[in-house]
């Protein structure tokens, strides 16, 4: 069994979902942002289109990456969602303090009266996820050294 490499492939797979829905709800569907908003609306649609690109590459690694651990029988499951969800919130953080706050890509919503409130919902939720990633990360870390 391997605890790290289980927990890396759904990272991986975490960190994709994440961006997916990221693209898909808030670059999308809502319209609130794209990825580089600080250039003209094409430069935007383009980056998001690459941010997409990249998504899909992560997944598919990801996902032959968990496929070659469950074929070997290496896979351990609490370790798996310890990444999926710790990667989700990952990317999350992320996105929230790098992209949004340093690096000024994009806000996540423009025209807002109170956009720190938005900033603490993002901020907050991908925190609480890779809190639970870490606490789940350290009960499968437990459980594999108390059955080896």
């Amino acid at each position: 069994m391997q605890v790290r490499a289980s927990a890396g492939a759904c990272a991986l797979l975490g960190v994709a979902l994440m961006a997916g829905i990221d693209e898909v709800v808030f670059h999308q569907l809502l319209g609130w942002h794209h990825f580089y908003d600080r250039s003209t609306p094409a430069v935007g649609l383009l980056s998001d289109g690459l941010l997409h690109a990249a998504e899909l590459v992560a997944l598919v690694a990801g996902f032959f990456w968990w496929a070659d651990l469950r074929r070997r029988g290496a896979f351990v499951r609490l370790a798996g969602w310890s990444g999926l969800i710790g990667g989700a919130g990952a990317f999350q953080l992320f996105d929230g303090l790098v992209d949004h706050k340093l690096l000024r890509v994009h806000q996540i919503r423009y025209g807002v009266d109170n956009l720190a409130a938005y900033d603490l919902a993002w901020n907050v939720a991908g925190a609480l996820l890779l809190l639970i990633g870490v606490v789940l990360g350290l009960r499968a870390g437990k459980a594999t050294r108390s059955t080896s």
